[in-house]
């Protein structure tokens, strides 16, 4: 069966999508830890992120590169914090989180419960600002 992550990439789940190319995709966490939370993921089902081919780990990292740069320029904080967690979805996922101290990365902490509108416009803004 296919993950949640998977039917959003075939786009039978919305999403706030922020980047994709023809291996990787990013979108908006909906229960980010910060404005702007993006996941990071490859196309096809990879459970666990060391489990990738050495080309498709560097290419998976190197797309969150591209997304963390424009995530920067456009979000309110100091850096971009990267984490790779995936414990509940089978897909690999690298979350991009901005901010501004370390404590901002605390996955623990009470999720945002953000407006679709404020959504849409932060994935609009961070869309806007990847370069490919």
């Amino acid at each position: 069966m296919a993950s949640i992550f998977s039917r959003i990439v075939a786009g039978e789940i919305p999403c706030y999508k922020v980047a994709e190319d023809e291996k990787y995709f990013a979108f908006l966490d909906i229960s980010p830890v910060a404005k702007g939370h993006t996941l990071v993921i490859p196309k096809h089902e990879v459970d666990y992120i060391f489990d990738l081919d050495d080309e498709e780990y560097a290419g998976l990292t190197a797309f969150a590169k591209k997304v963390a740069t424009a995530m920067r320029k456009v979000m309110p904080c100091k850096r971009i914090g990267g984490a790779v967690l995936g414990l509940e979805v089978p897909h690999t996922p690298i979350h991009l989180v901005p901010i501004t101290r370390e404590s901002d990365m605390n996955f623990f902490k009470e999720k945002l419960s953000l407006p679709a509108d404020e959504m849409a416009e932060i994935a609009r803004k961070i869309a806007e600002a990847v370069e490919y």
